[in-house]
């Protein structure tokens, strides 16, 4: 089970990848790993720094993907955000979290997306 969810997380970020570019935005990187965690992609949109989490399902049977989201995984992605903002010394932008929601087909190559904008933020 575990290298089928790899296998959709993978596809779902091309197509979260694929969709940004469309949209404008300049994808910075891809997969972004430290030790305190990983952010799916980090993008230039307009003068926003994004950081953008990608949950890929095949039904919302369990909810929509943005749901599974919890407190303990967004504060994870906000200490990783800082750790990139540090390295890269990127001091001086403005920044924002961002979720993109896949809702894939089983039957057909069809799929939605959904980009949530400045999904959450952490006090």
């Amino acid at each position: 089970m575990h290298k089928f969810n790899k296998y959709v997380g993978n596809f779902g970020e091309n197509l979260a990848e694929n969709y940004l570019k469309k949209c404008g935005y300049i994808i910075l990187d891809r997969n972004f790993k430290c030790k305190i965690g990983e952010i799916d992609i980090i993008a230039l949109d307009k003068d926003y720094i994004t950081f953008i989490e990608v949950k890929s399902r095949y039904s919302l049977y369990y909810g929509h993907p943005c749901e599974c989201i919890k407190y303990n995984k967004i504060k994870k992605i906000y200490k990783t955000a800082q750790f990139y903002i540090l390295k890269k010394k990127l001091f001086k932008n403005k920044f924002r979290f961002d979720v993109i929601e896949i809702i894939l087909n089983k039957n057909t190559d069809n799929y939605s997306i959904n980009l949530i904008k400045n999904a959450f933020q952490i006090n």
